[in-house]
């Protein structure tokens, strides 16, 4: 046996304990998932109908699915834009300005991001409860009268769930910002602020090209980590409430199969993977354009 055989024979033994790991836990349960989604069964039940379509066909025609569906979008595309406004905005201040306690800020920033969903949520609990709550009590102090708005209403509570994302979510990708923009050399800025360029051409025509390949890479992971986290944080704060407004396609999926409706919550899952990587595939087309070097 020669040295390359060997070499190979030792990368496979290395490989094949998460390889098999792999299939077992990941590829084996997403195949039964679509296997299932053409079944009609009970969650506890071994009895399946096979039914085919028609799982996807009642799904499509489900109010609270067509809801949760729109909450979704709605979270991944208010929350993906403010929270990456907002971090490149905060990672160009600190990097670029010359801000005291730069440290103390990068950490500030972070602590978010190291909370548990749990505790953010009850946090956001708080500043939302109608009587006590930090928002209302504000209100109240700056108008002069008692303010009691239902931050958790019909109308308000997906818009209050998206704030608790973006703020959970900011500080990391700001220090991941900070990072590739502190590797970019100064004497691009200082060529050219000689020629004219003010800091927001600068900020448009030099940052964000250059650390380009940064955010199309954390743009992918983050919208459909949305998705996660979009259901993680309504099953903390809302349970879908009130009355499934803020209901989404993940926790829409749970529900029916909590009711008994186990192939149709498998048809909601077969939608949101299709979803997910249609989505991510839209965007890195969307957003690929030529590495820029210097």
């Amino acid at each position: 046996m020669n040295k390359r055989k060997r070499q190979n024979i030792f990368i496979a033994l290395c490989l094949a304990p998460a390889t098999i790991l792999f299939l077992i836990f990941m590829v084996s349960p997403t195949v039964d998932v679509f296997r299932m989604s053409f079944f009609e069964r009970g969650a506890y039940s071994k009895t399946e109908n096979y039914v085919g379509l028609q799982n996807f066909g009642v799904l499509l025609k489900d109010t609270r699915f067509i809801v949760a569906c729109q909450n979704t979008i709605f979270l991944i595309v208010v929350v993906t834009v403010v929270t990456f406004a907002l971090a490149l905005f905060f990672a160009a201040c600190l990097t670029r300005e010359k801000v005291k306690g730069n440290n103390f800020f990068r950490i500030v920033f972070y602590i978010p991001n190291i909370l548990s969903v749990v505790v953010i949520s009850g946090v956001f609990s708080a500043i939302y409860d109608t009587k006590n709550g930090l928002l209302n009590s504000l209100a109240s102090v700056f108008s002069g009268k008692t303010v009691s708005v239902l931050w958790k209403s019909e109308e308000l509570v997906v818009i209050s769930v998206a704030i608790a994302l973006v703020w959970q979510a900011i500080g990391y990708y700001m220090v991941m910002y900070m990072a590739s923009m502190s590797s970019i050399p100064e004497s691009l800025y200082e060529s050219a602020g000689l020629d004219g360029a003010g800091k927001m051409v600068q900020f448009f025509k030099i940052t964000i090209p250059l650390i380009w390949t940064n955010i199309r890479t954390t743009l992918t992971f983050f919208i459909i980590s949305t998705i996660n986290m979009a259901f993680l944080f309504v099953k903390a704060m809302t349970s879908g409430g009130p009355n499934g407004s803020s209901e989404v396609v993940l926790s829409f999926m749970y529900s029916q199969k909590d009711a008994g409706l186990y192939g149709y919550s498998m048809a909601a899952g077969v939608v949101i993977f299709i979803f997910s990587f249609a989505l991510s595939a839209l965007v890195n087309k969307a957003t690929k354009r030529e590495t820029l070097q210097y």
